[in-house]
């Protein structure tokens, strides 16, 4: 069964309108108030175009690692650093706070 708000906006009309006792008049006000208490969190890819034209890329302190990376490490992402015991994992964790505490230098 549909038990939640998200359920409902992940139902398709013609299910919903499957239900016994639901006309088409009701599915529309259904899935319009779904819609109202609920973001679906679905972007258009104008939308997602503009929130990455928002992003930047933020030195390692290393021009030859800021050149793998695709020039430093992305803004409004999760990156994550792994290898070998002793391979620089937390110095370079350390450098990136030391060179980037002054936020004020960061583009807004």
């Amino acid at each position: 069964g549909i038990c939640t708000i998200r359920g409902i906006q992940m139902t398709t009309r013609k299910k919903l309108g499957n239900i016994k006792g639901i006309s088409e008049a009701k599915v529309d006000k259904i899935k319009e108030a779904s819609q109202k208490l609920c973001d679906h969190g679905f972007l258009t890819a104008l939308e997602y175009s503009e929130k990455r034209r928002q992003c930047f890329r933020i030195s390692t302190g290393s021009e030859e690692l800021d050149k793998l990376l695709g020039g430093g490490i992305e803004s409004m992402a999760i990156t994550e650093v792994f290898g070998e015991f002793r391979t620089g994992k937390t110095q370079l964790s350390h450098t990136l706070c030391g060179l980037h505490s002054n936020h004020s230098k960061w583009p807004s």
